[in-house]
């Protein structure tokens, strides 16, 4: 059993973003796809998703359920067709919802870990930490800004939201297989975030990302924007 078409809204969706070393990059992902470069820069990261009125396409919103989701992502291109498509492969995902946990990899593409949010956001300002069944830990303190990093590896705002918008294509492992999943926003709108600290024992593993090997880059916000998900062929 596959997921049909879904229907709902990103409430609100924070994208940490990181350079890496290609060559570390290139071990821990998987054929057929390899690192989707930037400036020679690989980009890795980590989205923070709160999902709300989730529910099959047609049906209405109030029979939706929402969640809080984190997903750690790596840009990545592939031959397909005689063409080099471009996506994000997402090692892990994690969810503060039961059920998600439940069906991952069965009904939702990629295996799930339950994980417990904490979330605090007024006046601007973002804290969002989580651990997992399994002690993963991810946090981020954060501030809406104006002015996008001028230290990012990105010229602009609009070239880091042009090369983000082409990974709406994730796909998750599964035992043998990746499973795809394409997210059609009916909308684009990113603004900068000024991150005050962030912290992702997935990517302080040393002995995955050397030190040294891996730098925060910028951090991305959107929010309230209408989409579907729709599940695409395995690889």
């Amino acid at each position: 059993m596959k997921l049909p078409a879904i229907h709902g809204y990103i409430d609100r969706r924070i994208l940490i973003n990181f350079t890496a070393d290609p060559k570390v990059v290139e071990k821990i992902i998987p054929f057929p796809f390899r690192p989707h470069l930037y400036k020679n820069k690989a980009i890795v990261g980590i989205c923070l998703i709160r999902l709300k009125s989730i529910k099959t396409l047609g049906l209405p919103d109030f029979m939706g359920i929402g969640s809080e989701n984190g997903a750690h992502r790596i840009a990545v291109e592939w031959d397909e067709d005689g063409e080099v498509k471009t996506g994000v492969y997402i090692p892990r995902r994690d969810t503060s919802s039961k059920i998600n946990a439940l069906v991952g990899g069965r009904i939702f593409p990629g295996k799930h870990y339950h994980a417990k949010f904490n979330v605090e956001e007024k006046n601007k300002k973002y804290h969002i930490d989580f651990k997992s069944s399994d002690q993963l830990e991810t946090s981020i303190d954060a501030r809406e800004t104006e002015t996008f990093n001028t230290r990012s590896i990105f010229g602009t705002l609009e070239e880091a939201s042009g090369f983000f918008e082409k990974g709406s294509l994730g796909y998750s492992p599964n035992k043998d297989k990746f499973e795809g999943l394409k997210l059609n926003t009916y909308k684009w709108e990113m603004q900068p975030l000024d991150v005050l600290e962030v912290k992702s024992t997935f990517y302080e593993n040393e002995h995955v990302f050397p030190k040294g090997s891996i730098v925060f880059d910028n951090a991305l916000l959107m929010t309230n924007i209408e989409h579907t998900w729709k599940t695409m062929p395995d690889k």
